[in-house]
């Protein structure tokens, strides 16, 4: 268990930032599975989910640089849990998978060229002697927004997007699962990105992004 205790380049649980948050958020809590119930919520909401334009530099998917951030996507706002769970004593791990988004179908598509959203990431906790998945990813004002409910978790059952909505359409299914590990898969990730994103690959202020927007942002 020491493997997901241990920080890494990606979940840097020990850089200052990350201590010091997970000790505001947490407090004087002792236990493990309320400090990790709140990381959850800290995290779901006090970063507004946005994936318009996503970096592939690796110094930017480290825990401590979305700390300096206030949005991010699903593996930025899973890499921020896991690191601060392990800054809190509590072991983590990464787990993604492939997944079809059944809300703004149309746009997605439109943009990605396809109904899959790759590489889909979610963090997984060592609570009460089990793995428990927790998905920080959707904030609650954009749940409203969708008119979906936003994921709860209570440390003890898994936390993942729900199938269906409140109005019983399709919400999020889950196609191809890539499993668990113990930091960020970089070159795993970006090559499954340029595989199935290549179109969406730009420089953006000389650095390399992929623009999941239909908007048009400011390309070099």
């Amino acid at each position: 268990m020491e493997t997901y205790l241990s920080p890494t380049y990606f979940i840097d649980s020990n850089h200052p930032a990350v201590v010091a948050y997970t000790r505001e958020v947490c407090g004087d809590e002792q236990d493990p599975l309320r400090c990790a119930v709140k990381l959850f919520y800290a995290i779901r909401d006090g970063w507004r989910y946005d994936p318009s334009v996503v970096s592939i530099k690796k110094e930017d998917l480290k825990a401590s640089h979305v700390l300096s951030k206030d949005s991010g996507y699903c593996v930025e706002k899973a890499v921020l849990l896991a690191a601060c769970a392990r800054a809190a004593g509590i072991p983590s791990r990464l787990h993604f998978a492939n997944v079809t988004n059944h809300i703004g179908t149309e746009r997605i598509e439109k943009v990605l060229g396809t109904h899959v959203l790759v590489f889909h990431g979610y963090t997984e906790l060592w609570l009460q002697e089990q793995w428990v998945a927790a998905t920080p990813a959707f904030n609650r004002s954009l749940c409203e927004k969708l008119g979906v409910m936003p994921l709860e978790f209570d440390g003890t059952h898994d936390a993942v997007f729900q199938e269906y909505d409140p109005q019983a359409g399709k919400f999020m299914e889950y196609l191809h699962d890539y499993g668990s590990f113990h930091d960020l898969p970089y070159e795993l990730m970006v090559s499954e990105w340029r595989r199935y994103y290549p179109h969406l690959f730009r420089k953006l202020h000389n650095k390399e992004v992929m623009v999941l927007t239909d908007k048009s942002p400011e390309l070099d």
